[in-house]
């Protein structure tokens, strides 16, 4: 399918789409959240700045990196010295919480709704934030978990102790020779779960995962879904962005809501279906839960009153 025209957010009001966003996440039928890395550097996972500087000043004073993701595709002449930065790569992306609570306050948002998170993050923010597991879809893979670096076999590994380990134990940005993760199977170093070329290893779960998303998919096929797509980018645009619009294109029932700051746009072709709100997430976030909080009080204290009124 080709988009040649666009709509972008800057000629609508934001007004109106914050209040046709809040009256979409009330009465759709389902929410499908599609989420990038946008999302997590709203909740303030950052890989550039203070953040950075704090936890790889000495990678930075001798190789010159100005972010994380340089010092994670440099090619280390030791394992010793990859695994030392791994390690804190690892810890501060996925096992600290984020600085803002984004991801708190989208869960309190859709947690009493039919609900699928399918993302291109790593970090496994939607789970540490009360998301339930078996509603998302981690497709790109996980930083907790590691692999075979030549694929041998489809099985992954939880990595949470040997990288509180290495932490523990590095010196000189050197991890001691004995934690590093060799292969069970065939002997060779382990990698962290990321698809960053054909190695990548779908394990199990992920498969699983991918059929429960496809499942959730066409149970709600035709009925009312809110595609609700946050922070995603161009990197990985087949995984969500084209997706969400090709599946609202074809339901006349869907709304797509797309949230991002500086890119927040869709094809003309589903411009009427569309809610376009370009801002920063985590201030989105504090607005809608705070006016959902609001009507939910109002509608307590109403139905209080009429209690009170028919004992009375």
């Amino acid at each position: 399918m080709f988009w040649k025209d666009y709509v972008t957010a800057d000629v609508r009001n934001a007004e109106t789409e914050m209040e046709r966003l809040k009256m979409e996440i009330e009465k759709a039928d389902a929410i499908v959240i599609g989420a990038g890395a946008g999302l997590s550097t709203a909740a303030g996972f950052t890989y550039s700045g203070k953040r950075f500087k704090e936890n790889f000043g000495d990678f930075i004073e001798k190789y010159g990196f100005c972010d994380m993701y340089s010092g994670g595709f440099y090619p280390y002449s030791t394992l010793n010295e990859y695994w030392a930065y791994w390690s804190r790569y690892i810890w501060v992306n996925r096992y600290m919480d984020t600085p803002k609570p984004v991801y708190e306050q989208l869960f309190s948002l859709v947690k009493d709704k039919d609900y699928f998170v399918i993302t291109t993050n790593v970090d496994h923010c939607f789970q540490k934030a009360g998301f339930d597991k078996k509603r998302l879809f981690y497709t790109q893979g996980d930083y907790g978990l590691l692999q075979c670096s030549d694929a041998c076999h489809d099985k992954t590994y939880d990595n949470k102790d040997l990288i509180r380990m290495m932490l523990q134990e590095q010196k000189n940005m050197q991890v001691p020779v004995g934690f590093i993760p060799r292969c069970p199977k065939c002997g060779k170093p382990m990698v962290p779960n990321l698809r960053a070329d054909d190695k990548f290893v779908e394990d199990e779960g992920w498969h699983q995962a991918s059929q429960r998303y496809s499942e959730f998919l066409r149970r709600h096929e035709n009925m009312h879904v809110l595609f609700l797509e946050l922070g995603v980018g161009h990197n990985t645009p087949v995984i969500v962005k084209y997706p969400f619009w090709q599946m609202t294109e074809k339901n006349s029932n869907a709304v797509y809501a797309c949230l991002n700051y500086g890119e927040s746009y869709c094809p003309e072709s589903i411009g009427k279906q569309s809610i376009l709100i370009d801002g920063d997430i985590a201030e989105i976030m504090i607005s809608l839960k705070m006016d959902r909080n609001h009507i939910l009080d109002r509608a307590c204290a109403c139905k209080c009153s009429y209690m009170q009124k028919n004992t009375e």
